[in-house]
C-alpha cells in the first residue's frame, strides 16, 4: 500500500505541532507549509529592542518543523494576502484581523499545493471553539466548503468532534487515534506536549500575527487613512512596527525611534524618508513619512525631535535634516515642552 502524504499548516504555534505529530504517529508522510503574509514577523521586535532580549530570537515554523524531523516549505503571500486584508468577506476581529477569511485563504493555498504536488490531505492544528472568529464548531464546515478542500482537511485535535473525514474513510488514519480537544482551556494540549516531550514551545496569545494588536492595527489605519489608497509595500509593515508614531500634520508623520537598537534599524530607511537627528545632543533618529514636507513641517518636527533627546531641557538644540538624495541641512530649534505635544499626534 502507497504511504499517504498530508501537508500541515504550521504556524509555530503548540496546536499545529500537535496535530502534526498526532498524524506522523499513525505512519503518514507529512511535510509541513507556512505562508509567508508580512504580518507574522516573529524575533524582529525583540531582536531590535532590549525588551524581550531573553525571548527566543527565532522562527517559530522553523523551530516547530526541526522539533518534528519534517521538511518545511515557507510560501510568500504577501500580495495575494492584500485582497483578503483589504476586503474579507466576513470582516474583522476585534481589531484588523480577517481570521475566518485568513483560515480560509491559506488552507485554500495549501489545497493548490497538494495538488501540485501530488499530497493527499491537509492538517491543521485547529480545536473547535477555541478561537471565536474562526474556530466555532459552525464555522469550520464553512471554511472548509468556502477553501475547496472539504473532506480533505483533517484536524487531528478536534477530529472525534467532526464529521468523518477523506483520510479516515481511507484508512490513511485511525478515527480512534485522533483526539476530542474542545473549548479555550489549552490544559490538554500542554498535557500532550508533555507526553511527547516538546518544551519551549511558542505561548499562545493570538498567534504571531500582529494584526490582532489593538495598537498595532489603529497604526494600519492611520496609514490608510491619511494616504491615497489602501495599497502597502512590505516595509510599510515592517515599519509600522518601529518607534513612536506621531502625526503633527494630516500629510506626514513621524517615526521616532525609542533606543539604539531601532534607531539602527531605522538607518535602513534613510534613502526613503527625509530624516532627523539631533547634533548637539544625543537623541533619536526620526523618519518623516508623507508628501509634501515643507520647510515649516521640518522645523516643527525638529522641535519635536528635540523634546525627545537629551537637550530637551536645553534652550537651542542642533537638528541636522537629511533628504533621501544626500542633501543635508542644519538648523537650530528650541525643544517644545511637554505640555504643547498634544496627545492626539500618537498614532
Amino acid at each position: 500500500m502507497t504511504q499517504a502524504k498530508a501537508i500541515s499548516l504550521i504556524s509555530g504555534g503548540l496546536d499545529s505541532m500537535l496535530a502534526t505529530k498526532v498524524v506522523m504517529d499513525q505512519g503518514v508522510h507529512v511535510e509541513g507549509i507556512n505562508f509567508f503574509t508580512g504580518f507574522c514577523i516573529e524575533g524582529h521586535t525583540h531582536a531590535i529592542r532590549s525588551r524581550g532580549q531573553k525571548k527566543p530570537k527565532r522562527n517559530n515554523a522553523l523551530w516547530t518543523a526541526e522539533q518534528l524531523g519534517i521538511k518545511l516549505h515557507i510560501v510568500d503571500v504577501i500580495d495575494e494576502y492584500k485582497d483578503v486584508l483589504l476586503n474579507p468577506k466576513h470582516g474583522y476581529g476585534a481589531n484588523l484581523n480577517p481570521c475566518q477569511d485568513c483560515k480560509t485563504f491559506m488552507i485554500r493555498k495549501a489545497l493548490e499545493w497538494i495538488e501540485d504536488n501530488g499530497f493527499d490531505f491537509i492538517i491543521t492544528g485547529e480545536v473547535v471553539g477555541q478561537r471565536p472568529m474562526s474556530q466555532r464548531k459552525d464555522l469550520m464546515p464553512v471554511i472548509a466548503r468556502e477553501s475547496g478542500a472539504g473532506e480533505r482537511l483533517l484536524r487531528p485535535l478536534s477530529a472525534k468532534n467532526l464529521p468523518q473525514t477523506l483520510a479516515e474513510r481511507e484508512g490513511w488514519i485511525k478515527r480512534d487515534e485522533m483526539l476530542g480537544f474542545n473549548g479555550r482551556n489549552r490544559k490538554p494540549q500542554m498535557a500532550l506536549a508533555a507526553q511527547y516531550g516538546f518544551k519551549d514551545y511558542a505561548t499562545p496569545a493570538g498567534g504571531c500575527c500582529f494584526l490582532t494588536d489593538e495598537k498595532y492595527s489603529k497604526k494600519v489605519v492611520d496609514m490608510w487613512q491619511h494616504r491615497s489608497s489602501r495599497d502597502y509595500e512590505f516595509d510599510d509593515i515592517m515599519l509600522l512596527k518601529v518607534g513612536r508614531h506621531i502625526r503633527p500634520r494630516p500629510h506626514f508623520k513621524m517615526i521616532i525611534g525609542r533606543e539604539d537598537g531601532e534607531n539602527k534599524y531605522m538607518e535602513g530607511y534613510r534613502k526613503q524618508f527625509i530624516s532627523l537627528y539631533t547634533t548637539s545632543h544625543r537623541g533619536p533618529l526620526v523618519l518623516l513619512d508623507g508628501k509634501d514636507i515643507s520647510d515649516e513641517d521640518i522645523q516643527l518636527a525638529g522641535r519635536i525631535v528635540a523634546r525627545f533627546g537629551q537637550g530637551r531641557d536645553a534652550d537651542s538644540v542642533t537638528v541636522q535634516a537629511q533628504w533621501p538624495d544626500g542633501e543635508a541641512k542644519d538648523f537650530t530649534v528650541s525643544p517644545m515642552p511637554a505640555e504643547e505635544i498634544i496627545q492626539d499626534w500618537y498614532v
